[in-house]
């Protein structure tokens, strides 16, 4: 076996390791415990509750290869992650909205649970060297080197929505 065949047996079982990851939840629900605020302050404090997101990682890229080149490109793959935001919410009492103790209300900020998907940075590398060439005796002739870098990118609308609840 060939030291590129190698290489790429040895992408094509860590990309089947990533595939294989189990399932996993999307984010995990927090409610942040602020109820020493109020007993401190004297105030009522606002409620928090948000999701921690849980990112889960995918298989990378697959190396492709190009005639006259010796290594794969990229040499480094991006490697997809994915999470989803959890939903967020703070609410707070807003006292005297209208200027008025009976419109006392209660404001809100709400951010839906939002889909993220992120590609880490990958490496492109060409090496000095050309393949090996039958007009100079079989010996590879010189090259200039290139690097590259593949970019990075994140890919996700997150939203809010602001609200003000008085009573009826």
């Amino acid at each position: 076996m060939t030291a590129r065949g190698s290489f790429a047996a040895l992408l094509t079982c860590m990309a089947a390791a990533g595939a294989a990851t189990p399932a996993v939840a999307d984010s995990v629900p927090v409610g942040v415990p602020l109820e020493a605020v109020e007993t401190t302050l004297g105030v009522d404090a606002p409620r928090v509750a948000t999701g921690v997101p849980v990112p889960v990682v995918g298989a990378p890229e697959a190396p492709r290869f190009h005639s006259g080149d010796l290594l794969p490109t990229p040499l480094l793959p991006p490697v997809p992650i994915a999470t989803r935001l959890g939903n967020t919410l703070v609410t707070s009492p807003v006292p005297n909205v209208l200027g008025e103790p009976s419109t006392d209300g209660e404001g809100s900020l709400d951010a839906p649970a939002t889909r993220m998907r992120a590609r880490t940075p990958g490496a492109v590398l060409g090496l000095p060297l050309t393949m090996p060439d039958a007009s100079n005796s079989g010996l590879p002739n010189l090259a200039v080197p290139e690097l590259g870098v593949v970019t990075p990118e994140l890919v996700g609308a997150p939203t809010a929505l602001l609200g003000l609840g008085t009573p009826r």
